[in-house]
């Protein structure tokens, strides 16, 4: 057995400690959303352990552990001399502004879920069978949705539409739109607020989430010209201007056939939009923090959601655009292209 280098050992320790205080503040972050702390937070102003407990209702001495962990974080900041903690602009857009392209609360809700369906993905380790996405915490739909909203809301409307070809045009002048695997349906509703002379219909196979987006577009406004309903990727009704896809392809047992249904729904000169996470298409170029993130968000949900379904191929969220590319042309499409990316997801463009 090689004997470790002392050198690199301790570095490599120096490493865990912060992996380990990232993974205990983690909790402590939910806890924070959960209890409005962060919220209480909000507008920079200084408070001290007694002015945040008394603002959410909460036992002053827990929060200020709190305010101490956060702080070690550096996810709020403290001034010693007035021993008093607050947001700075930058902490408050990540942990308090739910409007903001930066906004993290839900990826923390999604890892959550990781711990508490730990023993389900164990099992399927071990029996191949999978878990599905009905199957999980729901702090894992919510932290979902939470998750991806801000990005949708930056550049959905703004940017990732005009992407695609003569797309926009058919939406303003009303087009019929499947968003497909909507979930609690935050981009099925985004587009039908931007876009009120086009019909929307939201399907998902999970018939909790379909009722919360009904609930949702009812809301904000939008239920005049959004439909939402049970169906799979493989079965939903109708035909098409516009299919689109929000990162959840890769989470099908069977992309390929879902690839075929889209191109069946899809009228002559329809667009199919794919968003997925970001992925190079090798597995040494994914490996940096959003990779990361990532691989483990795929074993952990991805790919045990896609064993648990008819054929289960099990894409993972790295599959990358190559991968992608196979899967959609062999449903039938012609064309494919990258027309959009942001740190986190590409927006892909297939065409019959």
């Amino acid at each position: 057995m090689t004997e470790p280098d002392q050198q690199k050992l301790d570095a490599f320790l120096g490493k865990m400690v912060g992996d380990l205080g990232a993974v205990a503040t983690g909790a402590l972050v939910v806890l924070g959303d959960r209890l409005g702390l962060f919220e209480a937070m909000r507008g920079g102003a200084e408070v001290g352990a007694a002015d945040l407990a008394a603002r959410t209702g909460t036992q002053e001495r827990l929060v200020r552990e709190w305010l101490a962990a956060q702080a070690a974080a550096g996810y709020v900041d403290y001034d010693e001399s007035s021993d008093r903690f607050h947001l700075n602009p930058e902490q408050e857009q990540v942990f308090a502004n739910a409007d903001s392209p930066a906004f993290m609360l839900g990826a923390f809700e999604v890892l959550s879920s990781m711990w508490i369906d730990e023993g389900k993905i164990g099992a399927a380790f071990v029996d191949g069978k999978g878990v599905g996405w009905h199957e999980r915490s729901a702090c894992l739909f919510r932290g979902t949705e939470r998750f991806f909203r801000p990005s949708y809301n930056a550049h959905l409307i703004q940017t990732w539409l005009p992407a695609l070809e003569g797309v926009v045009e058919k939406l303003e002048r009303g087009a019929e739109v499947a968003d497909v695997g909507c979930g609690y349906g935050a981009s099925t509703v985004l587009m039908a607020q931007a876009f009120p002379k086009s019909r929307f219909h939201g399907f998902d196979y999970h018939a909790p989430s379909i009722k919360r987006a009904r609930a949702t577009a009812e809301k904000s406004g939008a239920s005049a010209n959004t439909v939402f309903e049970v169906a799979s990727a493989k079965s939903y009704p109708g035909a098409y201007d516009l299919v689109a896809f929000f990162d959840c392809l890769h989470d099908m047992g069977d992309p390929a056939g879902a690839s075929a249904h889209v191109h069946r729904s899809l009228k002559p000169d329809g667009t199919w939009m794919i968003v997925e996470p970001f992925a190079h298409d090798h597995l040494a170029a994914n490996l940096n923090p959003v990779g990361r993130v990532y691989y483990a968000a795929s074993t952990m949900i991805c790919t045990p959601a896609s064993q648990a379904q008819e054929v289960g191929l099990g894409l993972g969220a790295q599959a990358g655009e190559a991968r992608l590319r196979q899967v959609v042309t062999s449903g039938g499409f012609k064309r494919f292209r990258r027309v959009a990316e942001t740190p986190f997801n590409m927006i892909l463009e297939a065409r019959p």
